[in-house]
């Protein structure tokens, strides 16, 4: 025998193997893989599933219950017993949720009830309809009975406050006074607007952000917005709009187009008597505070009476009355100050 035959290959070696028995092998052999995970990791990965199935079904019902637009009333004995036929409407900025609207209130609390009773407007998930929320706030204050009413304008708010102010008036309703917190008259005032102006064209074109990549789309806007921001708040931020309780991205999307398309010139002589004032913060990093003062008084002229009021020391910088209610409550008495000023004394009578 040829002493090469022990190092011989085996008969057959040399063959193809059947494509379904290599398939069959690598089956086997990523089975074998599988008993290597251990229990602790495959339990985690089983939980983390769970926790987000569950967190998608609650986003789902939430979002659902929250396609009606609805007057966020904070119930309030004092004012109610003082103020019968009074009220202050918050209109929240972008991407702020029915929660936070709530919390804005509970901040600005001790400054507003000094005047009336506090509502909130709860935007609908469906998206942001101008609209309906005209028609919302007159059946409101029809229901009620109001008499004497007064807007806030929370960012970009304060445009749609000036816009159904306007509605109103055309309807023979007044609103007293709006405040215009850290609001932009117009895309212009706007900084950093190249993630904001690809969100508009998006939407304008029919696109819809779909609800599951909430989270991907917060981060990149908020990249592109960090600003004043580090990254951990980035990541917070981000994380606090995949909670269920978020507004939906559909809404976010038609918010981002109002801002973009809104023209503040065109409601300059559709309020009538009514007074605004703009307070801000030339901090701001996300609306140009100069630029803003100046668009509002070119708009509305006469019924601009007070834009000299500044949130300094307000963090962060740009329409925080739910981190700084201090500032903000100083800066309201100072408005009201200016808009109704005391009536002038003639001083003590003389002593006889």
């Amino acid at each position: 025998m040829n002493s090469d035959s022990t190092s011989a290959a085996p008969f057959g070696a040399d063959l193809p193997v059947p494509e379904p028995a290599r398939e069959a092998a690598e089956t086997l052999r990523k089975a074998a893989e599988l008993h290597r995970v251990s229990r602790r990791r495959f339990l985690a990965g089983s939980l983390a599933g769970l926790l987000l199935s569950a967190d998608l079904g609650i986003t789902h019902r939430i979002q659902r219950y929250r396609e009606e637009l609805e007057i966020l009333r904070v119930a309030d004995e004092d004012a109610e017993r003082s103020f019968p036929r009074a009220m202050w409407f918050l209109f929240p900025g972008y991407k702020t949720s029915w929660e936070e609207a709530h919390w804005i209130l509970g901040s600005l609390r001790p400054a507003l009830t000094t005047r009336g009773q506090l509502a909130g407007i709860g935007y609908s998930n469906l998206g942001l309809k101008p609209g309906d929320i005209l028609e919302a706030v007159h059946a409101y204050i029809r229901k009620h009975r109001l008499e004497r009413i007064y807007f806030y304008g929370h960012s970009f708010g304060g445009m749609l406050a000036v816009q159904v102010a306007a509605g109103l008036r055309e309807r023979g309703i007044a609103v007293e006074l709006i405040i215009l917190d850290s609001s932009p008259a117009g895309k212009n005032d706007v900084r950093d607007r190249a993630m904001f102006e690809g969100t508009v064209f998006l939407y304008d074109a029919g696109y819809r952000i779909p609800m599951g990549m909430r989270g991907g789309y917060e981060l990149g806007e908020r990249v592109m917005h960090k600003n004043e921001r580090s990254w951990r708040t980035i990541g917070e931020q981000t994380l606090a709009q995949l909670s269920p309780l978020a507004p939906s991205t559909t809404l976010i999307q038609s918010q981002a187009s109002y801002i973009y398309h809104f023209t503040a010139p065109r409601f300059g002589e559709s309020l009538g008597d009514t007074k605004v004032a703009f307070i801000g913060n030339p901090e701001d990093k996300t609306v140009n505070y100069y630029s803003t003062r100046s668009a509002w008084k070119a708009a509305l002229g006469a019924n601009l009476v007070s834009d000299s009021t500044v949130t300094e020391g307000a963090s962060p910088a740009h329409a925080s009355p739910q981190w700084s209610p201090g500032v903000y409550q100083d800066a309201l008495a100072e408005v009201f100050r200016i808009v109704d000023p005391p009536e002038p004394t003639d001083g003590p009578e003389p002593l006889e």
